[in-house]
């Protein structure tokens, strides 16, 4: 009875007072927490998984393309008289490289990359012997060298041709012979660049087309000018 005198209902039998927490709706709340949760940790596992598969066949691919290379070079060092003891590891790397590839996919893919460009050093180091070594130079410089004394070949014999017959039919004869010899030693250039400086059979060789055309023409065209001038004056 409140001081009015008015009756205050009391509450229901059963139902928690107004203020009291429900019970059903913490349990849900509870119950939609660990659901969000457990969604959380399944996706994380999930993209995990995911990555792990992905480094294992990344890994995979890498280590066929190591072994590929790997195997020549090894054939390369037999030849060269390296023993076949010295290719093997030792048991203190074989140590180092289980411990570095103990952490899973993602190490081992780690290593075997860098492998890969350890491999890829020792074929410039195995092509930087005897000829292949022109291969650093500038690719100007290093193409003379071939386009150079092809370019004169022919000239060369056109006028030894002139001095040891003098004026004639065999002059005239070198001479129209001569006139499509640049184009054969350009093309006799360009072939022998890309053979004899490709430091690996996957790169590709600047044969500097132009700079080798002119290397051809020039020595034909002076050599072609002084025969017609010697033939014009006589």
């Amino acid at each position: 009875m409140s001081e009015t005198g008015t009756g205050v209902p009391a509450p229901r039998p059963g139902r928690p007072p107004a203020d009291t927490p429900d019970p059903a709706a913490a349990a849900w709340a509870d119950y939609v927490a660990a659901a969000r949760q457990l969604d959380g940790v399944r996706r994380a596992a999930t993209t995990a998984a995911g990555e792990q598969a992905r480094s294992v066949q990344a890994a995979r691919e890498e280590l066929t393309v190591v072994r590929a290379r790997l195997a020549p070079q090894q054939a390369q060092l037999r030849q060269l008289g390296v023993p076949a003891i010295s290719l093997r590891p030792t048991p203190p790397e074989l140590t180092e490289a289980a411990r570095s590839m103990s952490a899973g996919p993602a190490a081992v893919l780690t290593s075997l990359q860098a492998a890969r460009r350890w491999a890829d050093a020792a074929d410039d180091t195995l092509a930087a012997r005897g000829l292949p070594r022109l291969a650093r130079w500038p690719s100007r410089p290093r193409n003379l060298l071939v386009y150079g004394p092809l370019a004169l070949v022919v000239p060369l014999i056109q006028l030894l041709v002139l001095l040891g017959t003098g004026i004639g039919p065999a002059t005239i004869l070198a001479l129209v012979v001569g006139l499509p010899m640049p184009a054969v030693a350009f093309m006799a250039g360009w072939l022998a660049v890309g053979r004899l400086f490709r430091p690996r059979p996957a790169d590709r060789v600047d044969r500097t087309p132009r700079f080798g055309a002119l290397v051809c023409l020039v020595p034909a065209v002076a050599t072609t000018a002084g025969i017609v001038l010697a033939l014009l004056a006589g």
